[in-house]
């Protein structure tokens, strides 16, 4: 099943771009097979709140685009393994801006507490590493 992209449709990059990483999870699966290569429970373990079916579908379309691949091994229980393509990596690469843009301008803003509906306010320091995925370090 392909994903149905918009060619010629593309307003500027940016639109294509989150074309590709649009959806709840998508930035989040990127960001764990950052780390490492996961295999599926490892993912859905990781990704708290994120459902069986989404997390196939995501990990599907983000197969489809290019930016994740997927390894079956010939084994008995069957095994796959999730891990970033180059394309992939470079498209997490283009992402930490925005990361850092989000820790400086939402997190920090939460701790200094200017956004008092932020569950973070008052629970880190203003130069922590604050991990994507709750649990996290």
């Amino acid at each position: 099943m392909a994903t149905v992209r918009r060619p010629g449709a593309y307003v500027c990059g940016i639109d294509a771009a989150m074309d590709v990483i649009g959806g709840k999870w998508k930035v989040l699966i990127l960001w764990a097979l950052n780390e490492r290569r996961h295999r599926f429970g490892e993912l859905r373990r990781e990704l708290p709140g994120v459902t069986e079916k989404v997390l196939a579908a995501q990990l599907r379309e983000l197969e489809a685009d290019g930016i994740v691949h997927r390894e079956e091994y010939d084994e008995v229980p069957p095994r796959v393994e999730y891990s970033l393509t180059p394309r992939g990596a470079a498209l997490n690469e283009a992402l930490e801006p925005l990361g850092a843009w989000g820790r400086q301008n939402v997190l920090r803003d939460a701790y200094r507490g200017t956004r008092g509906d932020s569950a973070a306010a008052g629970q880190m320091g203003v130069d922590d590493d604050v991990p994507l995925v709750p649990g996290r370090a």
